[in-house]
């Protein structure tokens, strides 16, 4: 019976590596999966998702106004589709999220969503909003804060590494501009 599966964490936890192997997975056994990642995020360039260790498949780019049960209706109609797995899912709307259950409900294919939980304000994003309340299963992958604890929020950084907490919610960047630490850490803004 498919399901609608959240990992979710803090930045820099794995959370893309940890995609790339389940598509990997499902590859070796010759099933077919559905990659999908948001356009907004073209990092790595565009229609790619890659982790920073190297690993990386192509994926097929969806936007705020795309319709996730219609692309992968359209992909099912030229092969069977055994996963969908999707990148950055914090970035998906509210319908999207919504249409994720569908793809499970009304084609019985897992959905494999993968997203930070909260933003640098510590502010849910929409569809993990979404995705934490409507999926049957929810995993964290966990990472750790500089201190040794686990890291559960994300600082956001300015050009010379400085903490600040003004700005638009979704500024797309790596290492260079956020860090994963703790709720202490995160509330005194201290990056090491």
């Amino acid at each position: 019976m498919a399901k609608l599966h959240f990992y979710y964490s803090a930045m820099n936890a794995g959370k893309t590596t940890v995609l790339l192997q389940s598509n990997y997975n499902y590859r070796e056994r010759g099933m077919n999966t559905l990659l999908l990642t948001p356009l907004i995020d073209n990092r790595y360039g565009q229609g790619k998702i890659a982790s920073r260790i190297g690993l990386e498949a192509n994926a097929v780019t969806f936007d705020s106004k795309a319709d996730l049960l219609a692309i992968t209706q359209g992909h099912r109609a030229n092969a069977e589709i055994h996963c969908v797995l999707v990148d950055e899912a914090q970035f998906l709307t509210r319908e999207q999220a919504y249409q994720l259950t569908e793809i499970v409900d009304q084609l019985d294919i897992p959905v494999l969503a993968y997203g930070l939980r909260t933003d640098f304000k510590a502010e849910p994003f929409e569809g993990s909003k979404y995705l934490l309340a409507w999926s049957e299963s929810l995993s964290e992958i966990k990472t750790i804060c500089h201190c040794g604890r686990k890291a559960t929020h994300v600082l956001r950084l300015d050009e010379q590494g400085n903490p600040i907490d003004e700005g638009a919610q979704i500024a797309i960047g790596g290492n260079d501009q956020y860090v994963s630490v703790c709720r202490k850490h995160y509330k005194l803004k201290q990056v090491a």
